[in-house]
C-alpha cells in the first residue's frame, strides 16, 4: 500500500514555491499538481506540518490518502489531529 500527499494549486507557481522554500528543493515543475509517495505514513508528517505553519502564504490545498481510496483534505481545523493518528496508527 502506498502512502501518498498531493498538492493542488489554482497557480502554477505556488507549489514549487512552497516546495523549493521549506525543503531546500530545485527544479519543482511549476504546475498545477504535485504528488509523492511515501512507505512509512511518519514520513509525511514533515510535509504536513509545514503546510499548516505555511498555508496562509500559499493557495495550495492538501490532501493525504493513508488507505487505498480514502483521501483527507489536511485543514488548519483537522491537520493536528490527523498528525497524531499517524503517530498512534504507525507507532515504528
Amino acid at each position: 500500500m502506498q502512502n501518498t500527499i498531493n498538492l493542488y494549486s489554482v497557480e502554477n507557481s505556488d507549489i514549487s514555491m512552497f516546495l523549493e522554500k521549506y525543503f531546500n528543493t530545485t527544479n519543482i515543475p511549476k504546475t498545477k499538481t504535485w504528488s509523492k509517495e511515501y512507505y512509512n505514513p511518519v514520513e509525511m508528517v514533515d510535509l504536513i506540518g509545514v503546510f499548516l505553519e505555511n498555508n496562509d502564504k500559499y493557495h495550495i490545498n492538501m490532501w493525504i490518502s493513508i488507505d487505498e481510496g480514502i483521501y483527507i483534505n489536511i485543514t488548519n481545523q483537522n491537520g493536528e489531529k490527523i498528525i497524531r493518528y499517524l503517530f498512534e496508527r504507525y507507532p515504528y
